[in-house]
């Protein structure tokens, strides 16, 4: 029996090697790296398949916290040849990307809009306890 295993496990990984084709390593075309001693920075590079990123941020002072406001992009070509880009800001606000490739969420029913305008201008009394 663990004869059989063992040759079973063998020729697996065999055909699992063979089905996986080796790649060249893709050479970065350009490289750039900035960073500041207060925390900002700013880096950026492209490789040779076209792939392409970048990224900086500010430090920002937001009440008495020091924050990052980072801003970037990355772009790529998928196995299609489908081009694809990606714009960011995260700050204080969050991560706001933008894409075309983001799903956009269905418009509200009009049903649905106007009930939550209803409640809105009819909240609900608070009773106190």
């Amino acid at each position: 029996m663990f004869a059989k295993i063992a040759v079973f496990s063998g020729l697996l990984a065999v055909v699992l090697s063979a089905a996986v084709p080796a790649q060249e390593p893709v050479p970065i075309v350009s490289q750039s790296a900035d960073i500041q001693p207060e925390g900002s920075f700013q880096w950026s590079y492209e490789s040779g398949d076209g792939t392409k990123q970048e990224q900086s941020a500010v430090v920002r002072q937001v009440g008495e916290e020091s924050v990052p406001a980072v801003q970037g992009s990355a772009s790529w070509v998928d196995a299609e040849g489908v081009a694809h880009e990606l714009r960011y800001v995260a700050d204080e606000n969050g991560y706001q990307p933008q894409s075309s490739d983001l799903p956009v969420a269905p418009e509200v029913p009009a049903q649905i809009a106007r009930a939550l305008q209803w409640i809105a201008a009819h909240p609900a009394p608070v009773e106190d306890k």
